[in-house]
């Protein structure tokens, strides 16, 4: 293997793949995942945790923290995070299709296979294009989950299958921020689905607002002790991809019932 070699666009990709789906604290030359790809891409994997490392260097919520990447990052890295930044579902449906020939692509199984088949709003897209917008969301949720460090940023639930990459701005609401990982929270199902309908949002400085509709409610212990008694906490925010607060203002004023 080649000790330096150079880095394409297809390279990249495949690392900023992999940024999306690993915590922070993980860029390492010994991860696992750092050492299968690199040597799918026929790199050192010292290599790869540096280019990740690159991409944290401009990851304004990594350097905005104290904590720092290293300041290597080339032109044209730079450039694809930019891109990244203003085109973020776009670059992650290129991440998808590198992954797939690179062999990383995921395999669905015959559960959400079927999953993509059953919803009425595809408008006859092929099996080919709904599997990949269900692997996109994939993408989608590792890079969230992993941005809270896989824990509900109200609750500190760490069940993985209590947890959902919730979006700030609903699917239907903005195509061109499907995938941007800027428009996703790390919720607890419960609360994903209060937030999904407008039963909760939070406030510029990302403490919990609470509807009155489920104001309403406080006769109802549950209600009250998972809400009402959590009303005006401040959310764990990421690591990375912190929510924009473009997307929060708009779920405020277009989704919150007040």
């Amino acid at each position: 293997m080649s000790a330096r070699k150079d880095w394409t666009r297809f390279d990249r990709l495949i690392a900023l793949g992999l940024y999306c789906e690993l915590p922070f604290g993980k860029f390492y030359q010994r991860q696992p995942r750092i050492i299968e790809v690199a040597q799918k891409l026929g790199r050192t994997p010292s290599s790869l945790a540096m280019k990740l490392s690159n991409f944290a260097s401009l990851d304004p919520v990594i350097t905005g923290s104290g904590r720092k990447g290293l300041e290597g990052a080339s032109i044209a890295d730079r450039e694809l995070w930019q891109e990244f930044m203003q085109q973020s579902s776009k670059v992650m449906e290129e991440v998808l299709q590198a992954l797939e020939s690179l062999g990383e692509g995921e395999e669905l199984t015959e559960g959400e296979l079927l999953e993509n088949l059953l919803p009425a709003n595809y408008h006859g897209e092929s099996i080919a294009t709904m599997t990949m917008r269900r692997k996109g969301q994939n993408l989608f949720r590792k890079a969230v989950l992993s941005a809270y460090d896989y824990q509900c940023c109200i609750t500190g639930v760490t069940d993985t299958r209590l947890l959902v990459a919730s979006h700030i701005k609903p699917w239907a609401a903005d195509e061109q921020n499907r995938l941007n990982p800027h428009n996703g929270l790390c919720l607890s199902t419960f609360y994903d689905r209060a937030f999904d309908v407008g039963l909760i949002t939070f406030s510029v400085d990302y403490r919990l607002m609470i509807s009155p509709e489920l104001e309403r409610q406080r006769s109802n212990n549950h209600i009250r002790e998972t809400f009402l008694e959590r009303a005006g906490t401040t959310i764990k925010l990421p690591d990375k991809f912190s929510p924009l607060p473009e997307f929060m203002h708009w779920h405020r004023e277009s989704l919150f019932i007040q």
